[in-house]
């Protein structure tokens, strides 16, 4: 049997794979003169976010982020997230909008910050590096699989598949069965 897979999010789309197309302005290219792209034909906005680790300023990227969030909360689209050491203030940021949904994408975070996310009825997406990270992975664990993606974002040369079968391990289910929720979140999600 052939499965469907959903990339959340990759740079590297591939025939038979169902990855949704995204526009908007990565918070590293936040404090550049940029100009915002056609977000009506996108099915996702973004990535977008706040990454306090890079060295752009936390105001060009705040201001950046609410662009973004207006844009989406207005053409109804979900948003895909880059966050990196500004969970908090990107979670303060989010309850102003009434987003269609939202994806943290490369999520590399704690229970803690996994559960706060989940209540809000956020989901998580997963990829290579985040199965390296022991914290992330009990995250993982307790991530239902309606609020759950995989991504090969952060490693291009690993296969889609692969990532399935590792997080139906993990989940304790079957890779077909991982397809079909994440095909039914994905669907929801967009459609």
């Amino acid at each position: 049997m052939e499965l469907c897979y959903v990339d959340i999010h990759t740079h590297h789309p591939r025939t038979g794979i169902l990855s949704p197309t995204m526009a908007g302005i990565h918070p590293w290219d936040a404090a550049m003169g940029y100009t915002m792209p056609d977000l009506t034909a996108c099915d996702i906005v973004g990535e977008t976010g706040l990454d306090f680790a890079c060295g752009v300023s936390h105001e060009a990227q705040e201001r950046l982020f609410h662009e973004h969030l207006r844009a989406a909360a207005r053409l109804d689209k979900p948003v895909v997230l880059h966050v990196v050491k500004a969970f908090e203030p990107a979670m303060r940021i989010l309850a102003d909008y009434n987003i269609k949904g939202v994806v943290f994408h490369g999520f590399i975070g704690s229970e803690q910050q996994a559960a706060e996310a989940l209540r809000r009825g956020y989901h998580l997406s997963f990829g290579r590096r985040s199965l390296r990270s022991a914290r992330t992975l009990r995250a993982l664990a307790t991530t239902p699989l309606n609020r759950l993606f995989i991504e090969t974002d952060d490693d291009p040369d690993t296969e889609i598949a692969e990532l399935y079968d590792r997080v139906a391990e993990i989940k304790d289910t079957s890779p077909a069965e991982l397809c079909r929720e994440l095909m039914a979140s994905y669907k929801s999600l967009i459609y």
